[in-house]
């Protein structure tokens, strides 16, 4: 779990979409699309973070998983219910994955507690997630990019709160965050094709 999102940034704020909002799918692949590097020259890696072992904490496993039933071509997913990345395992995971791909544009996925009001919120937006600061525990920041959903309220008994929260508000977010993750990077491949492709020639020209 990432830092409560009660201390985002109002910038930050404004990259919200709740989960259940008309259009929250296609919000999220736009925003996702926007910060990818322009030409994409690097693997794109999903670091979904997380355990399933806590309901709340279980937002990045179940995305993980999702993803990878859809059979995503350009972006790699790591991090499901099978083999989730968590806190102990964090900074070994994090090295495989830079071993295994060259120089990646890493966006991490990961569930935070806020405010009541905010709860459902998705976030996408620029910079790394700083896994376990929601419970006081120190991990590496990770990511170029991070997705964090607020799953629950902040504030007392944090441990308690994940443990507590309702499974069928983070699957109902989960599949937000996957459908639009999918979404992009079927944007992503429609955009390269076009790119790769020539040129219709003018018949009335020389060439």
């Amino acid at each position: 779990m990432s830092i409560p999102s009660i201390f985002f940034s109002s910038r930050e704020e404004k990259d919200r979409v709740f989960y259940d909002e008309q259009g929250a799918t296609t919000s999220i692949a736009w925003r996702i699309a926007s910060l990818l590097p322009d030409p994409l020259a690097q693997p794109v890696v999903i670091v979904c973070i997380g355990t399933d072992r806590s309901t709340g904490d279980s937002l990045g496993p179940l995305v993980g998983t999702m993803l990878k039933e859809k059979l995503l071509t350009r972006f790699h997913v790591y991090g499901t219910l099978e083999e989730p990345i968590h806190a102990v395992n964090l900074e070994e995971k994090v090295r495989a994955i830079q071993l295994i791909h060259r120089d990646p544009f890493m966006i991490a996925v990961d569930a935070c507690l806020g405010r009541l009001k905010s709860v459902g919120a998705i976030t996408v937006a620029k910079g790394p997630v700083r896994p376990g600061a929601g419970v006081n525990k120190q991990l590496p920041p990770v990511g170029d990019a991070h997705i964090t959903g607020v799953v629950n309220v902040s504030g007392f008994m944090e441990f308690f709160v994940l443990q507590n929260t309702r499974l069928h508000l983070v699957m109902n977010m989960a599949k937000t965050i996957a459908s639009g993750i999918y979404e992009a990077e079927r944007h992503l491949v429609r955009k390269e094709r076009i790119a790769v492709q020539p040129l219709p020639k003018d018949r009335h020209s020389l060439w």
